[in-house]
């Protein structure tokens, strides 16, 4: 396989990961962010501990959706994510607006 078609490949996986998260978004209450990944999720809980003088982020999650173009499954019952870096969550903005594919 040649570094061309490796990199066809990798940009066709990340535009079906695209495509998947354009189709599921709706269906999820919850966009969160960590340093290593982007979830969908519709329960999400974030606890603040401390260890020894060190402040980390426990986050869990309920009915998820991960963002991750090597994953064979995206879709988990329940996900936990253990960060000494930043968390982001967001409730994600449902309309009756529709935007229409680009097709």
């Amino acid at each position: 396989m040649s570094a061309e078609d490796l990199e066809q490949y990798e940009s066709k996986l990340e535009l079906d990961l695209y495509r998947e998260y354009k189709d599921v978004v709706s269906i999820f209450t919850y966009a969160v962010e960590t340093e290593r990944r982007f979830y969908l999720c519709n329960a999400v809980d974030l606890k603040v501990r401390t260890e020894g003088g060190d402040v980390y982020y426990e986050v869990s999650m309920g009915d998820a959706w991960v963002w991750d173009m090597y994953r064979p499954a995206r879709f988990v019952k329940s996900a936990k994510v253990l960060t000494f870096r930043d968390v982001s969550i967001e409730e994600i903005a449902h309309s009756d607006f529709q935007v229409p594919d680009d097709k």
